[in-house]
C-alpha cells in the first residue's frame, strides 16, 4: 500500500452506466465480468463500481493484487464480506476471525502436507478408474455434471475414507446439497425461510452422523489415513487440546465444499478447452501415451513429468478461474494507485479480467498453455499475476490437491478414450460458490488397448513422489 496522505486524494473514478439508487447492481448480477472489463478499458487498473449504496473499488494487475492480499487482516477484512458463510460452515477458516484462523491453520497444513499427497493421488486414481470402467466402450456424457459428482466422490473418499462413503456417504451428500442450497449472500441468515430451515436441519443431521464416527476414530487413531483422521488426531498448538467436535464438523463441511465445488468447474473446463484446441490436445495425448501408457496409474512422478498437461491445467486456471472475484472490506482508509479508498468501502479483485491483461499475458484471450513453458514462463513474471487460488496468507492450501486431481482425471480419461466435444462453445454458469461450464456433451469411444479393470481389482499407484502442478 502506498504511504501518502490519503485525505487529499480523490476516490477512484466510477465506471459508466450507473443508474440512480441501483448503480451497477443489475448489470453486476447479469454480467459482472463485462462490467469489470469496461471499467478497465475506461479507467485502467483502479476504478469504482457502485452496487446500490455500496462503493466497491476494483483492483487489477499484480501490483494492486499484492496490496489486496498482503493487506488482508490489516487494513482489509476478509471475514465480513463472507459472513453469510458462517451460517453454512460455522466459525472456521477465515470466517472464524484472524486469531482463530491462525489457531486452525496448522490442522490444514498438516492435512495437505507433501508426504500425504501420494496417498491422495492414489485415491484419485482409484475413483477415476471406477468411473471409467463403468462407461462402457462408447457413448456420451455431460462433462460439467460428471465432474461435479466425480470430484465429490474423490473428495468424500479422501476426506472421510472408504468406510464412511460406503456406510453414510449417500445420505451425507444429500444433506450436504441442502446445506449448499442454503447459501445466500444477500438475505439475512436468520430469516425463517424454507431453504434456511432445511440447511439447519441438514447440518444437525450431519452432526448426528459424524459424532459416532468421530468417537470411533478417536478410539482407533491408527486405523485410518484420511483427512478426517488427521483432524481427529490433531491438537491445538497453544493448549494441546483436541479439536472440538463442532469445529471438526465445520472443518469437514468447509473442506468438502472447497474440495469439490471449485475443482469440478476447472476439471470440466480443462477437458473442454483441450477438446476445443486439437493441436495442443495432440501434444498432451502423445505425452500421456509415452509416459503413462494404458494400464499404468498416474502417480506423483508421472504427474510431474506430464509437463504439457500441467501447462493446460494452469491455462485453465487463467482463462476459467472458478472464483472470478474476491472481496474484502476496507477497515482503515487506504491509498492505492494514486486514489483514496475510504473505510467502509469494499475492494475487489477480478481474476477473470486480470488474467487477460495484455501487459502480463501475450495474446491474453488465446488458449496458449505454452505461455507457461520455461522459455516464456508468464506465470513467473510476478507471483500475483495469477490469482485463481488467491494469494498471500489466505492462498488456497489445497491448490496442489486440486491441480493434481484435475491432471489425474484428464490423464486417465485421455489415456483410455478418444473424445469429441459435441457442445462446441458452452457458456459459464456463475454460482454463489464457484463457476462451472453449462451442460457440455462429450462423445467417447474406448481405445482398443484400454480395457476396463476387473471388478474389485485394486487400482493404485506407487508413492514415488508428489506433483507440484501449479
Amino acid at each position: 500500500m502506498e504511504v501518502m496522505e490519503t485525505i487529499a486524494l480523490a476516490t477512484p473514478p466510477v465506471v459508466s452506466g450507473a443508474i440512480p439508487l441501483l448503480g451497477h447492481l443489475t448489470e453486476f448480477g447479469r454480467d459482472r465480468t463485462g462490467l469489470i472489463d469496461r471499467g478497465y478499458k475506461e479507467h485502467g487498473c483502479v476504478f469504482t463500481v457502485k452496487l446500490g449504496p455500496q462503493n466497491v473499488a476494483v483492483l487489477l494487475g499484480p501490483e494492486h493484487h499484492r496490496t489486496f492480499f498482503m493487506e488482508t487482516d490489516k487494513t482489509l477484512n476478509i471475514a465480513t464480506p463472507y459472513k453469510f458463510l458462517r451460517a453454512t460452515f460455522g466459525e472456521v477458516f477465515f470466517m472464524a476471525g484472524h486469531e482463530e484462523y491462525l489457531r486452525q491453520r496448522p490442522f490444514l497444513t498438516q492435512a495437505f502436507r507433501r508426504e500425504k499427497m501420494a496417498y491422495y493421488i492414489e485415491i484419485m486414481n482409484q475413483r477415476v478408474q471406477v468411473w471409467l470402467d463403468a462407461l462402457g466402450d462408447a457413448g456420451e456424457f455431460d462433462v460439467s455434471a460428471t465432474m461435479g459428482w466425480l470430484t465429490q466422490d474423490i473428495a468424500g473418499h479422501a476426506l472421510m475414507g472408504e468406510r464412511f462413503m460406503a456406510e453414510a456417504g449417500p445420505e451425507f451428500w444429500e444433506l450436504y446439497a441442502d446445506v449448499g442450497r442454503g447459501m445466500d449472500p444477500i438475505l439475512p441468515q436468520y430469516l425463517p425461510l424454507p431453504k434456511f430451515r432445511r440447511r439447519d436441519r441438514a447440518r444437525a443431521r450431519m452432526a448426528d452422523i459424524l459424532r459416532p464416527i468421530i468417537d470411533e476414530r478417536r478410539a482407533n487413531p491408527a486405523a485410518y489415513n484420511d483427512f478426517l483422521q488427521d483432524f481427529v488426531n490433531s491438537r491445538y498448538n497453544d493448549s494441546g487440546e483436541p479439536i472440538e467436535d463442532e469445529v471438526l464438523l465445520n472443518l469437514m463441511l468447509g473442506l468438502m465444499f472447497a474440495g469439490h465445488e471449485t475443482t469440478a468447474g476447472q476439471a470440466a473446463w480443462n477437458v473442454i478447452l483441450l477438446l476445443q484446441h486439437l493441436d495442443f490436445l495432440t501434444l498432451v495425448q502423445e505425452e500421456i501415451e509415452r509416459l503413462v501408457p494404458a494400464g499404468q496409474a498416474v502417480d506423483g512422478r508421472a504427474l510431474h513429468a506430464l509437463t504439457h498437461l500441467g501447462y493446460a491445467v494452469t491455462e485453465t486456471e487463467r482463462l476459467r478461474p472458478s472464483a472470478d472475484m474476491l472481496l474484502r472490506d476496507v477497515d482503515v482508509d487506504m491509498a492505492i494507485g494514486g486514489y483514496r479508498i475510504p473505510a467502509g468501502w469494499k475492494v475487489q479483485v477480478s481474476a477473470e479480467v486480470a488474467h487477460r491483461l495484455p501487459d502480463w499475458f501475450e495474446s491474453p484471450d488465446a488458449y496458449d498453455p505454452l505461455r507457461f513453458a520455461p522459455q516464456r514462463a508468464e506465470d513467473k513474471a510476478d507471483r500475483f499475476a495469477l490469482i485463481g487460488f488467491g494469494g498471500g496468507g489466505h492462498k488456497c492450501m489445497g491448490m496442489n490437491f486440486a491441480n493434481n486431481e484435475i491432471a489425474v482425471i484428464t490423464a486417465l480419461l485421455l489415456q483410455q478414450f478418444d473424445l469429441e466435444l459435441l457442445t462446441r462453445d458452452p457458456g459459464i454458469v456463475r454460482g454463489v460458490g464457484a463457476n462451472k461450464p453449462e451442460p457440455a456433451i462429450v462423445r467417447y469411444r474406448r481405445k482398443p488397448q484400454a480395457t476396463p479393470v476387473a471388478q474389485g481389482e485394486a487400482v493404485g499407484c506407487p508413492a514415488h513422489g508428489v506433483a507440484q502442478v501449479s
